[in-house]
């Protein structure tokens, strides 16, 4: 049986005729960058995510980078955030000419631990990035709370967690900015790389839209130098007709995660050897279903034999890369993060995953854990 890790074509196939007429529709309107398209998603992302302004972009990226240009942050500054995350976080960071300070993660739910954040605070710091990290968000009223005692911005990284949920509010809905990818993988994902991002500020909002038009306002007159940072209409078209499917995808990836629970269980397996997700905030959208367990990299050799995809997000945390050795950290000195890079796999997850395709994948994970013990 083959279990691809991630299988888009058969959600394309299920919405072929509305994501073909989609396109279509702006292929002949030939209104390609911005215009009503973007603002009609703009308008429907926003009133998803339970905020007043959206603001699109050409991707999460993008997303993370322009809200910390609007706030003018650069050379000099600071800005916290996790260890453990997509490279995006930290280098939109390190590309404004601030400096990325990392802190070390919640080992139940790998997001930042709030616990870790005041020790980092200097002089110099202006933000704080708390990354949703597999689709649960990090825990938010500490980390609002820290910020609002020091003066800091607070610019959430949700691109993996559209629709999540935190004491009844919606990720990218709690701090000053919320930012969201639709990278094809996403549970809300394009034909291609987009974004968006999410305020409940006006003025921010306002120098958002200059500033992912290289900073223009009105046209060919630049008070700030902004950048190109544009969302273009088929992005915007298929985003719309996916995001009325959103919410029933996402329960299709929640019922596929208790399904996976109830299967681990059934098979002795869930607690020791394998640490399953929890799930801690109201609403958990499992972009991805992570599971930790020893000897990984050999689990990951054996289901590739068995032709079920798996996937390591992330090998190596951002303190330990080495475009950031100036910075002095070392091994050990965030071992939270360094132990789930080291034992974490995410499984299958997307919604039209069968109940023989989960079933297959946890035996093949139950075949290599019994010769392992077996040869140990």
């Amino acid at each position: 049986m083959n279990v691809p890790m991630l299988d888009l074509k058969a959600q394309y196939q299920s919405i072929k005729a509305e994501i073909d007429a989609a396109v279509a529709d702006v292929l002949e309107s030939q209104y390609f960058i911005l215009g009503p398209k973007v603002k009609e998603c703009e308008a429907a992302i926003a009133e998803y995510s339970s905020c007043t302004y959206a603001v699109g972009v050409a991707s999460g990226t993008d997303a993370l980078l322009i809200s910390l240009m609007t706030e003018g942050i650069g050379a000099g500054d600071e800005v916290i955030t996790t260890t453990y995350t997509f490279f995006a976080t930290a280098g939109s960071i390190a590309r404004t000419g601030a400096t990325p300070v990392f802190v070390d993660i919640d080992p139940v739910t790998y997001n930042i631990n709030p616990e870790l954040i005041e020790s980092k605070i200097t002089s110099k710091t202006r933000a704080i990035i708390p990354v949703h990290l597999y689709g649960q968000t990090a825990d938010m009223d500490p980390i609002m709370a820290i910020a609002q005692k020091h003066g800091l911005i607070v610019i959430e990284d949700a691109a993996q967690a559209i629709g999540a949920q935190y004491k009844g509010r919606r990720a990218g809905s709690i701090g000053h900015y919320g930012c969201f990818s639709f990278f094809p993988s996403k549970n809300l994902g394009g034909a291609g790389d987009g974004g968006m991002v999410v305020t409940n500020n006006a003025d921010r909002a306002e120098k958002l839209a200059v500033m992912r038009a290289h900073g223009s306002k009105p046209k060919y007159h630049h008070k700030v130098i902004g950048g190109n940072f544009r969302l273009d209409a088929i992005q915007a078209a298929v985003v719309l007709v996916k995001l009325a499917h959103l919410d029933d995808w996402t329960a299709g990836r929640q019922a596929n995660a208790a399904r996976y629970d109830k299967l681990f269980g059934e098979a002795g397996l869930a607690g020791d050897p394998i640490v399953l997700p929890k799930v801690l905030t109201d609403r958990h959208i499992f972009n991805q279903y992570i599971i930790r367990v020893p000897r990984r990299d050999e689990l990951i050799a054996h289901l590739k034999e068995k032709s079920v995809g798996c996937a390591v997000y992330y090998p190596v945390p951002l303190h330990l890369q080495e475009c950031f050795a100036n910075l002095g950290y070392e091994q050990g000195d965030l071992p939270h993060s360094e132990k789930a890079a080291a034992e974490t796999l995410a499984l299958p997850i997307y919604p039209e995953l069968t109940d023989e395709q989960a079933k297959y994948t946890v035996d093949c994970v139950a075949e290599h854990l019994e010769k392992a013990a077996a040869s140990s």
